[in-house]
């Protein structure tokens, strides 16, 4: 599988980092898993339909943070990525917090993809 960030990935990563020190080795764990299991698997993580676009957009409901401690795979932090099944690869698209924003933003998401 192969990984990639787009810049406006890196950039929310770079911010998140500065609160939860321990992201980058969390963000590791899930692209170990994400390595096994690529799609969808709800309630962990679903698709996100409505957008028009021929990839699949997935959002991760559920990653574990150490950072945050006592609260597991509840912390509220919200992954959002592309997964080409043929091309085996998986851009990271948006990361943050339920708390700090409502929902994905659906303009990136259109705007690089399109």
């Amino acid at each position: 599988m192969i990984f990639t960030e787009l810049p406006c990935f890196t950039k929310d990563l770079k911010t998140l980092l500065k609160k939860y020190r321990s992201l980058k080795d969390d963000l590791d764990v899930v692209r170990k898993v994400l390595e096994v299991f690529p799609d969808e698997r709800p309630p962990f993580s679903y698709r996100i339909d409505g957008l028009g676009l021929e990839s699949c957009v997935i959002k991760v409901k559920k990653i574990a943070c150490r950072s945050l401690k006592g609260k597991g795979v509840n912390t509220g932090l919200r992954l959002i990525y592309a997964y080409f099944s043929e091309d085996q690869k998986i851009i990271f698209i948006e990361l943050y917090h339920k708390n700090e924003k409502p929902c994905e933003d659906r303009k990136r998401i259109t705007d690089n993809f399109t």
